[in-house]
């Protein structure tokens, strides 16, 4: 098989070379955005975005840009930081979604313009089109993204309920217009692999020209068969997979790109493809998306799940031990974890810290390390063993950034007696301010604290607590999401703790609501109003 690891993104997404390979479409940063409550700040976007461009992406789907002021920012903003990957945006079939999608992804190296429009009869009646009429507007609007951009994909959205003939036709007039990729959308997550396979297989041997464009699948959630469909899709031809980071997407959410990843790094025997992902950095950006979204990655999840790589029936626990192969088809190492504890104490060195991140494909700046490496010591003191999850909560609290509310001080009391009391002190603008608030529990104490010095009117919408590694001693790991005048914020924190970690959360979650507050009254942020289900 030839290597196609550092041949430019434009010749890895081309027919030839992708037919030895499949090209990995990440979509996190835009279906993955459109998860009730998942909404990113800009520089997360820019973060996620470069960490999905380092671990190798071929194709990164950056945002909506006409959706707002916001989303066009950030797209041209990550189109402008690409080193390898494509940075495509997404836009409905309207001149208008095009020429703005163009002018956000134009700054990038290789853009690439993606454009769609819902085929089906049920999504037909929504534009109230007649077949002929979206016909003509198929061929219209690719002609219009091809005469802007070399690099066009297009997506007949609801493309498993539409009707095979039309289906055919509309494929056939996105191609005759110039679209050089061909994304067959399963948007609500109706197909089923048999039918996923087939479906491609017939729309390259039946529609004239299919020889030149490359084929993509674009599989929801909605049955749990996205991953499934994906991979027969690629079985009948296919070449590109959109997915997401820990499946994250509307509804039940897209085909999670470290399952059809490693999926076909451990199957290679039965499925002869290749990725350029470097899949020991799986791991490390798994984490970080589920902290920017809030969503918690369940523990029974396929490859970044806590329990994916554990052990605990005495049967299983004695193959492991005789031979990891018994039990597990593929190393922790291979996805960003270590095959064993970490060995680590209040007497290691940054040096060893550093080494065993770049282990764990996490890459960390001296700045960042410093910080890192204060926490861990502080966390070795508390801790007798500190685990390889401990450390990635680490870096994942590193990155939360000092704002307008601080948490200077906290003292609870609790017990059987009466109702707990929590002692807070913060820093408000810059200014030290205290407050005694009592509550049914030392979390409902605290958060009553927190709203008395800083008064808002949010409604908890989610409070999550998982325990990052085992025994009384583990970190606990808190989501918070908010949700306050139709805004709604998302804050993680993590220590051993669970109190603490529960304030922070929910102050991270405030501090993003008083950003967006700020964006709305200071800038017209005006979004127009769609509906965006491809």
């Amino acid at each position: 098989m030839t290597d196609t690891t550092n041949t430019p993104a434009n010749d890895r997404v081309s027919p030839v070379t992708a037919k030895e390979r499949v090209v990995i479409f990440d979509t996190t940063l835009r279906d993955g955005e459109q998860s009730p409550g998942a909404t990113m700040t800009h520089d997360e976007k820019l973060e996620i975005a470069e960490l999905l461009d380092d671990m190798g992406v071929d194709i990164i789907e950056a945002g909506f840009p006409i959706a707002s002021e916001g989303d066009f920012r950030a797209v041209s903003e990550i189109a402008k930081r690409s080193k390898q990957s494509v940075i495509c945006g997404l836009a409905r079939a309207q001149y208008g979604d095009i020429d703005r999608c163009w002018e956000a992804v134009k700054h990038a190296a290789q853009p690439r313009i993606h454009t769609f429009i819902g085929t089906s009869p049920l999504h037909r009646a929504i534009p109230n089109l007649t077949m002929d009429e979206m016909a003509e507007r198929i061929e219209q609007t690719v002609t219009h993204a091809r005469n802007l951009c070399d690099n066009v994909q297009w997506s007949p959205m609801d493309a498993t309920r539409t009707e095979w003939d039309y289906l055919c036709r509309t494929v056939e007039i996105a191609i005759k217009a110039g679209a050089t990729t061909i994304n067959i959308p399963d948007t609500v997550g109706y197909t089923a692999p048999v039918e996923s396979a087939a479906l491609i297989r017939n729309l390259i041997a039946t529609v004239p020209g299919a020889d030149d464009v490359i084929f993509a699948t674009h599989c929801h959630n909605d049955l749990g068969m996205a991953t499934a469909n994906s991979l027969a899709a690629v079985a009948g031809g296919a070449r590109q997979i959109e997915c997401t980071i820990n499946g994250l997407g509307e509804r039940a959410g897209n085909t999670a790109l470290e399952e059809v990843v490693m999926a076909l790094r451990v199957r290679g025997d039965i499925m002869p493809y290749e990725t350029r992902i470097d899949t020991r950095k799986l791991m490390h950006i798994s984490r970080r998306v589920a902290t920017v979204s809030g969503f918690a990655v369940q523990f029974n999840k396929a490859i970044v799940g806590k329990n994916a790589f554990a052990h605990e029936s005495g049967i299983h626990q004695d193959g492991m031990l005789k031979n990891a192969e018994t039990f597990e088809i593929m190393r922790p190492e291979d996805v960003g974890l270590s095959a064993t504890n970490l060995v680590m104490g209040k007497h290691s060195g940054r040096a060893a810290l550093r080494d065993k991140l770049r282990q764990m494909g996490v890459e960390v700046g001296d700045n960042q390390l410093k910080d890192v490496f204060v926490r861990f010591k502080e966390l070795a003191d508390r801790k007798k063993e500190v685990y390889d999850d401990d450390i990635l909560a680490l870096v994942t609290a590193s990155t939360e950034v000092d704002d307008r509310l601080q948490i200077l001080n906290l003292r609870v009391v609790c017990g059987t007696g009466g109702p707990a009391e929590a002692q807070l002190e913060m820093e408000i603008d810059g200014k030290e301010v205290s407050a005694t608030c009592y509550g049914d529990g030392p979390v409902d104490a605290t958060f009553k604290a927190v709203r008395e010095l800083h008064p808002n009117t949010a409604k908890l919408q989610l409070y999550q607590v998982n325990a990052v590694t085992e025994g009384t001693d583990a970190q606990a790991t808190v989501s918070v999401r908010l949700e306050e005048d139709g805004m709604i914020a998302t804050g993680q924190s993590a220590d051993t703790d669970t109190v603490v970690a529960s304030a922070r959360a929910y102050v991270n979650a405030l501090n993003r609501l008083l950003v967006r507050r700020e964006k709305i009254q200071g800038k017209d942020t005006k979004e127009i109003s769609y509906k965006d289900v491809s």
